[in-house]
């Protein structure tokens, strides 16, 4: 595949992430998983779990940059500090062409109190958020909320500062402290985007309604929930005051309190503190379910509320997840299963901690997706994949799946599988259902259709929505029949540790010589880092990813090289005792093919000096020991290591020969050493001569040798070579004048035939021609060298002499030592911005003049990085020049549409809308043929591009699918559109219709709330369809009178806890899930408030009935929902469980009388007998509702209710007890409502067209400029209607179904109307510009 001529080697692969991160993590709706690890933002494709990228936070500036991006570029001085949180914008991908807003935004914020907010298309800072430069409290957490028509950021710095900004100028527009109290986090309502809430470790809670970008559209109200906070008392005085500054996540990093909103339950709250699960609700202000964890439980680390289940994950410190599951008809929550997400096998002592977990919800929107509408787990053409990890072969029993990823401080991010599978008995029941019988036991609605609309459906259900209310076989599950399990499906590995070591394979020819061959060794491209932890990891460079990781030492790894480029040999040391003293040095191989470590030099007693350095040469068959005082040790790396030689001279610095730089005339392979040298030893070789001498000379002599210089504690250099098993003087050509420095030791060294360059602690640079004796020096004027690295060098290079030099600063340089003056052409790379260099080499894979020079980089903030250098003959510099292709190697294609190119991946979008053919997509399954894809990089099937669409478009110009394929077609060959699962799942829905089509192109590029509205559209078609029928409005039914009964029994009857509410049902385990958030149908709107009603009746205690009837509007609430059901008896308990003494009483009973005059003449008398005269007190703006209800005035009781701003209740009473259009009234003026107020133009839709108001729909979004949705909407609306009424007529009856067609049309949207027209010509106009620009638009990957 052609790759763009820009791309670099440069990359950057991360450290773990630690609790210095705040354990912070964000998944993007299309699957993007982002979280911090030390001081950079780490992006992973969730599905394929692969390394996209990473964000480096750019370093503080030494003046406030404020909104300038120039804090990129800041000063070297400053080190960038950890970030603590991360969170994706959510902007889905633009419709508007030509609108300028980017999609992929993330905030990220640091210890400093710094928030950037990066373009992560650009890889750059795009905004940089105002924030107190003096104080620069450390940023807890982040959240978008939605204020007005645009998003805002709220940020939690410092112990207690909640703070709200500007998203496009990055101005703070609110600020509230609530010190003393330390706050915890934040979360956005589900229900309400411009709702959110934040928490604080002692239970104080704060909820923030945003409704514009002003201080005063801001309204704050504050809670409290009660918890046992006796351990954070004794951690505050633990820790002396040093909290009070703190934020929560520094001062008390293990005492985690956090919280979650319900995505199924509006106003209610999941609470986790440490040893504690609470379920509050906000809308009375009161705790629903309290629970502490069990003896042996670790303390909760998060919580994690299932979007499609009636389940709760919650993490604990210790590396567990346990799941609870709500019980039928309350909130009350009991633990079912405690899993490891931890695998205890193969890891370290000490194990590795959890630091945060999150729910990928793109797969819980697919997953609704399929559930609803694809009939049975596959399509006939499309059998079961066994080398998937998801297919099971008893996926029809699996009742749902979710999927969880954690992460841990060892560099690992596992992803999870979550599913719920049948016990024995469901699944027998299961097969009944699927058979035909025990339909009886299947839960539906108790109440009569008629009960509620005042009639009957008369539209026939298709099977899709028909689904929708039983969720097929699924809906047969009770909870108790649901057994969770969690599988692993995938890993992703990142560095295990911070790195302490870096080495590099640079094989020279001995290296396969030795062993028969007649070329050079390979370069692999492979680099081995050391870690703190003692782990060796193997990064492969062409792919940026962890290749292999070896538990080789039990502490830090103080010394790694390569031995040839399979072996590598390492160490570690670690004292004996206090009382013997000494060390045990540890060496070990390893073996990179297939693992194995092997001990050498094992000694029985601890030794006097610990090993200071390794050095191997480049064929790897031999090893130089050196240790801190002491002998060095020369080895012969056979497959048995055997000692040559011990050589006690004071050696500072030993280095190797690299391979031989070769020559442009050279056509094989050359010796690296001389026959001859005509030349003196200096004293230090003549001192060892006698070393030299006592190696044995009768032993067989190989071809080839290898040379190893070094200096000496007092300036003196030398260089021996080892040949076959002996160790003689190379005879060196000296320099002129001497080398021996008068204000430094020799710190540093790099040898290559025939240069040798040498390094001082007082930054001098010398280098020496050991055949010529030439020699020159000159100084940086920096602090003392400690490596100095020669560049590889391939045939026709124009310098050989260039060096990369690290300091003991943690800076560095490269020099070019064959110009005239290297310290004026060097290029001077202080450190990379915010971190600073540990270790460096230079990466030996250039084959070509014309590639660039690589680094290799281990950061302190524990990354790798390769970074590219570019050569030219005016000056050494960063940037991209045109070069040989550098292709990136990846295991799998990274299949995410979100990272195409904008114009591409709207491309794509109409493509998936429009239905194409499944065999067009070309993926990596190892099942392909069955399936019927296409191999990778075959032709297509026919040079018609539009075979592969399903069928014509039914709106636009029919050539643009054809170019849009073929702008795709590089995609396609390359298999990176959709993965399997994805694939497969789109080829099961392609035929079932347009909206579903929509809902899986939305959810794709992960637009969920515009997925769940085409789910939800053919209902709501459905909905005013049935409407239509029914023109002749008929009075809602009236409540059959209950029997007669004395006055003893009645009030026992309407008092008692335990009484069933009549027509109400068991919820399903697992019911619609996602699609509650736009719930709009009588029966789901009834059944919402008939299940809320229980939690709240075992309230007891004068003071809880007062707070829950008398004190509160929330009170009032309860009251309505009672009687918005039909429940007035239970609604008269309550009132009249009013005390006399109550100020209350005397509106109580009113409303007691005047509802119990609504059931029955003896509850009436009940009621005057009990309650008291004067009745005179003025009550409350919704009291009047209830009196409205009872005399039958519901249309005004819900104008009443939508006054006072209680949308949900004014729909539930609608749905109890109107019909047509003036249930159609209320849905209308809710939909206005939610539109202009809430800014949910989905949720509006949604209501529109269930009022029948679909041209008020149309215009709202061409108001919104979503003229493709539009365009889409016309299509669904009219493919659907279509579809009903070839369900009522026969379909023979041409003539019959052509009449009802027009009898029954969709207002609004007939094809001659105007609005209609011109949606049309203008999606015409837009498919255009989309091909221009796709044209425009080159192909890119990752």
């Amino acid at each position: 595949m052609a790759r763009p001529p820009h791309e670099s080697w440069d990359c950057m692969l991360p450290g773990p992430p630690s609790r210095n991160n705040g354990g912070s993590v964000d998944c993007h709706p299309s699957g993007l998983l982002a979280f911090p690890s030390s001081s950079s933002v780490v992006v992973v494709d969730s599905p394929s779990m692969q390394l996209v990228s990473v964000l480096p936070m750019p370093p503080p500036t030494a003046t406030s940059s404020n909104n300038n991006t120039s804090a990129a570029t800041s000063s070297s001085s400053s080190l960038s500090p950890f970030v603590t949180s991360v969170r994706w914008a959510p902007f889905p991908l633009p419709h508007d062409l030509l609108a300028t807003n980017q999609h992929l935004l993330l905030a990220a914020g640091d210890r400093q109190g710094r928030i950037a907010l990066f373009d992560f298309r650009l890889r750059s800072v795009l905004l940089w958020f105002e924030c107190d430069s003096v104080l620069k409290p450390g940023i807890q957490d982040l959240c978008w909320v939605q204020a007005g028509s645009d998003w805002v950021l709220v940020s939690l710095a410092g112990p207690s500062l909640l703070s709200i900004w500007n998203a496009s100028t990055g101005r703070c527009i609110w600020k509230y402290d609530v010190s003393p109290e330390l706050f915890s986090c934040i979360r956005r309502d589900p229900f309400d985007y411009r709702h959110f809430c934040s928490i604080g470790l002692k239970g104080f809670l704060l909820s923030v309604m945003v409704h514009g970008d002003t201080e005063d559209d801001v309204v704050i109200k504050e809670f409290h929930i009660p918890n046992d906070s006796s351990e954070l008392q004794k951690l505050e005085r633990d820790a002396s005051g040093t909290a009070a500054s703190s934020p929560a996540l520094a001062a008390f990093p293990l005492y985690i309190v956090r919280f979650a909103f319900s995505p199924l339950w509006k106003h209610i709250l999941f609470v986790i503190f440490p040893r504690e699960l609470v379920v509050f609700d906000l809308q009375y202000e009161t705790s629903l379910f309290a629970a502490a964890l069990p003896r042996g439980c670790g303390k909760f680390l998060d919580v994690l509320p299932d979007p499609n289940s009636e389940l709760l994950y919650c993490a604990h410190l210790d590396g567990r997840l346990s799941t609870w599951r709500r019980k039928e008809g309350e909130q009350v929550h009991m633990m079912c299963t405690m899993e490891e997400l931890m695998p205890s096998i193969g890891t370290s002592v000490p194990s590795p901690s959890l630091l945060a977990v999150i729910i990928c919800k793109s797969d819980s929107t697919l997953q609704c997706v399929g559930k609803l509408y694809s009939t049975g787990s596959h399509s006939s053409s499309f059998d079961m994949d066994f080398d998937n990890p998801f297919d099971f072969c008893d996926e029809p029993l699996s009742a749902y799946k979710t999927h969880l990823i954690s992460i841990s401080d060892d560099g690992k991010i596992w992803n999870w599988l979550l599913t719920s599978e049948r016990t024995e008995d469901a699944r027998k029941d299961a097969t009944d259902v699927g058979n035909g019988t025990g339909l009886g036991d299947v839960p539906v609605l108790e109440t009569n259709t008629s009960d509620i609309d005042g009639t009957a459906d008369l539209v026939k259900q298709p099977d899709c929505v028909t689904s929708i209310r039983n969720c097929s076989s699924y809906s047969t599950l009770n909870q108790i029949d649901l057994s969770p399990k969690i599988i692993l499906v995938g890993q992703l590995h990142l560095l295990s540790s911070t790195a302490t070591m870096l080495a590099v394979p640079s094989p020279s020819l001995t290296a396969t010589l030795a062993r028969g061959g007649n070329s050079p060794a390979v370069a692999v491209p492979l680099v081995a880092l050391g870690t703190q932890s003692g782990t060796i990891d193997i990064i492969d460079v062409s792919a940026n990813a962890v290749a292999a990781s070896f538990s080789v030492h039990n502490n830090t790894v103080r010394g790694l090289r390569w031995l040839g480029n399979s072996r590598l040999v390492s160490f570690s040391y670690a004292q004996a005792n206090e009382k013997t003293g000494g060390y045990i040095n540890r060496l070990v191989v390893t073996c990179v093919r297939s693992g194995l470590n092997r001990k050498f030099r094992v000694l029985q007693k601890p030794e006097r000096a610990p090993i200071r350095a390794l050095r191997t040469s480049s064929s790897g068959r031999y090893l130089l020991i050196l240790f801190r005082d002491a002998p060095v040790e020369v080895w012969a790396m056979t497959k048995s290591p055997i000692m040559l030689r011990s050589l006690a001279l004071p050696f500072t610095v030993l280095e190797w020969t690299l391979p031989t730089a070769p020559r442009p005339f050279q056509n094989g392979p050359s010796r690296q050493a001389s026959s001859s040298r005509d030349s003196t030893s200096v004293a230090s070789v003549e001192a060892s001569s006698t070393d030299s001498k006592a190696i044995s000379t009768d032993e067989p002599q190989d071809d080839t040798s290898e040379s190893f210089a070094f200096a000496l504690v007092n300036g003196a250099l030398g260089v021996f070579e080892v040949h076959g098993r002996r160790i003689r003087d190379f005879r060196p050509k000296w320099p002129s004048s001497s080398f021996v420095s008068a204000d430094g030791l020799i710190t540093a060294m790099a040898y290559r035939l025939p240069h040798v360059v040498m390094g001082d602690r007082s930054g001098n640079i010398r280098w020496w021609d050991v055949t010529t004796g030439q020699s020159s020096s000159f100084n940086t004027h920096r602090e003392g060298i400690r490596r100095i690295k020669f560049s590889p060098v391939v045939a026709g290079d124009r310098s050989r002499g260039r060096i990369a030099v690290l300091f003991y600063d943690n800076t560095f340089s490269i020099f070019d030592l064959d110009s005239q003056d290297p310290l004026a052409n060097s290029l001077l790379q202080s450190q990379f911005p915010g971190t600073l260099v540990l270790e460096l080499d230079w990466l030996p894979l250039r084959t070509d003049k014309n590639d660039p020079l690589v680094l290799c980089i281990a950061g302190a903030d524990s990354s790798f990085r390769l970074v590219e250098v570019n050569i030219s003959d005016k000056k050494t510099s960063y940037g991209p020049v045109p070069r040989a292709i550098k292709e990136r190697f990846r295991p799998m294609p990274l299949c995410s549409p979100i990272l195409l190119p904008t114009p591409h991946a709207v491309a794509l979008r109409m493509i998936l809308q429009l239905g194409v053919k499944p065999h067009w997509f070309n993926t990596c399954s190892t099942t392909r043929d069955k399936k019927h894809y296409l191999i990778r990089g075959t032709a297509s099937g026919g040079g018609d591009l539009r075979s592969y669409m399903i069928d014509s478009p039914p709106v636009g110009d029919s050539v643009v699918p054809e170019m849009l394929l073929k702008v795709l077609e590089p995609y396609r060959k390359e298999g990176s559109i959709l993965d399997d699962e994805r694939a497969r799942l789109y080829a099961a829905i392609v035929n079932k219709g347009s909206a579903v089509r929509f809902a899986f192109a939305a959810a794709i590029f992960g637009d969920s709330l515009e997925a769940i509205f085409w789910l939800q559209l053919h209902r709501a078609v459905n909905h005013l369809m049935n409407k239509l029928i029914n023109k002749s409005p008929q009075k809602a039914s009236v409540p059959a009178s209950i029997s007669e009964l004395d006055d003893a029994s009645m009030l026992s009857r309407i008092t008692s806890k335990g009484k069933s509410i009549p027509g109400s049902r068991k919820r399903n385990a697992l019911d619609s899930g996602q699609l509650r958030l736009m719930a709009f149908e009588q029966e789901e709107l009834w059944e919402s408030a008939n299940e809320r009603i229980p939690w709240h009746e075992k309230l007891e205690g004068a003071e809880a009935i007062q707070n829950l009837v008398h004190e509160t509007l929330e009170g009032l609430d309860e009251i309505l929902r009672l009687v918005s059901v039909g429940n007035l008896e239970t609604a008269v308990s309550i009132l009249l469980s009013t005390p006399p003494e109550s100020p209350h009483f005397s509106t109580n009973a009113l409303r007691a009388v005047a509802l119990s005059s609504a059931v029955s003449r003896s509850l009436l008398e009940l009621a005057v007998k009990v309650v008291a005269a004067n009745m005179v007190r003025i009550d409350k703006s919704l009291s009047g509702t209830h009196l409205l209800c009872a005399v039958g005035r519901y249309q005004e009781a819900c104008s009443q209710l939508q006054d006072a701003g209680c949308w949900t209740d004014a729909a539930t009473l609608a749905a109890t007890h109107l019909k047509g259009n003036d249930y159609a009234r209320v849905l209308q003026r809710w939909a206005d409502h939610v539109l202009h107020n809430e800014y949910n133009i989905w949720r509006a839709l949604i209501l529109y067209v269930a009022a029948g108001a679909l041209p008020e729909a149309l215009a709202a979004l061409r108001e919104a400029k979503l003229a493709d949705t539009a365009a889409m909407f016309i299509v669904a609306c009219r493919e659907i209607h279509a579809e009903i009424i070839s369900d009522l007529v026969d379909s023979d009856d041409e003539s019959k179904s052509q009449t009802m067609a027009k009898q029954l049309s969709l207002p609004g949207l007939d094809p001659e109307n105007e609005d209609v027209i011109a949606v049309g010509e203008f999606y015409e106009q837009y498919q255009r510009k989309l091909v221009h620009l796709c044209m425009d638009s080159q192909p890119t990957f990752d």
